[in-house]
């Protein structure tokens, strides 16, 4: 299918709020730029690419809050100047590949940290703009992961907005249909799976399951790349896989791995690694397992201090309400104080 229509073809109704790409505003800076815009080199585009990687490595690990206004004003400030600048086709692609990299990683962060007004609509538009600025590029990859991105924050939604996170992860996995990394299909048929699961189709989430796994398990000796997807490593699809497991009803086997994740692989970023001890606790509760739930969720704790994430805080929150099923239990008691605290100190 071709790249530019897709949004208009059978099927993609759910996806109109996108808009239809600007097919030719490089090619169009090419050729008119006015006179006295700054030129443009790999230097620059070389300079997005770092700042990506620093930001992204300090919003990994304490959260979409903590340099969200960073990631702003390098992309207002320093960014905006170069995409009115003067430049080569060449280099003006891949000038709109880092920043839709940018706008990708400031559309997540506004998702991880939706405590302010209007930051919902905030990361759908960076999210759009990740699309488009990646679709200019010709980078399947970057624009099917903005459509993930999309597809993320409608399963946040609620479930109103299930069916359209359902297209939006159909459309992402067929947009990346011809990428050949598999840690690229693994990534894109886990959201698919996690859609699915959310909107009640069972068959289709554990096919897209299955799917993802096969392809994750042909990773294993083949090194990370610098996209979004590259680092879908084993350990974060044991951490998607016990998600996707919970919501389809297999408490058993998301916890198994869950804790695969934790124990065997090993999650290095205080932000995930806190997102998934949340969930953890949680399914330890759900089948009646208190002590357990106890001893996770005092290790989230741990974890969590400093990080602003609007995911952590409802697991924070999510601790409190729970405990209170348990008033004559000290530990439940001194946990939902410290949850209590938490919230206080991250309001």
């Amino acid at each position: 299918m071709d790249r530019r229509s897709f949004l208009t073809t059978s099927g993609g109704g759910a996806l109109a709020f996108l808009g239809i790409p600007d097919a030719e505003a490089v090619t169009r800076r090419v050729h008119s730029a006015p006179e006295g815009a700054v030129r443009v080199g790999q230097g620059e585009v070389h300079a997005i690419g770092e700042m990506v990687k620093v930001l992204g490595d300090s919003a990994a690990e304490y959260g979409g809050g903590h340099v969200r206004h960073l990631a702003i004003g390098y992309l207002t400030h320093n960014v905006g100047p170069w995409l009115e600048g003067r430049y080569t086709e060449t280099t003006g692609r891949q000038l709109y590949a880092a920043t839709s990299r940018l706008s990708h990683l400031i559309g997540w962060m506004s998702h991880d940290h939706t405590d302010t007004s209007g930051t919902t609509a905030t990361a759908r538009a960076y999210y759009t703009h990740a699309y488009r600025l990646a679709d200019e590029a010709d980078d399947p990859e970057l624009a099917a992961t903005a459509l993930r991105g999309l597809a993320v924050q409608a399963m946040d939604l609620g479930p109103r907005h299930h069916p359209t996170a359902l297209a939006l992860a159909e459309k992402c996995v067929e947009h990346a249909r011809h990428i050949s990394d598999p840690r690229v299909s693994a990534y894109y048929q886990s959201t698919l799976a996690e859609a699915a699961a959310l909107d009640g189709d069972h068959r289709l989430a554990a096919r897209s399951l299955a799917h993802s796994q096969t392809s994750i398990e042909r990773t294993a000796d083949t090194p990370t790349g610098t996209s979004w997807a590259s680092h879908f490593t084993i350990g974060r699809w044991a951490h998607a896989s016990g998600m996707i497991l919970a919501r389809m009803g297999d408490l058993p086997a998301a916890q198994t791995q869950l804790h695969q994740a934790l124990a065997v692989h090993g999650l290095d970023r205080r932000r995930s690694r806190a997102h998934v001890l949340g969930h953890l606790g949680t399914l330890h509760l759900r089948q009646g397992d208190l002590d357990g739930a106890l001893t996770v969720w005092t290790e989230f704790l741990d974890t969590a201090d400093g990080v602003h994430s609007t995911r952590i805080r409802d697991t924070a929150e999510e601790i409190r309400l729970r405990l209170t099923r348990y008033p004559h239990d000290p530990d439940a008691q001194a946990l939902t104080q410290r949850a209590t605290t938490l919230l206080t100190r991250t309001s």
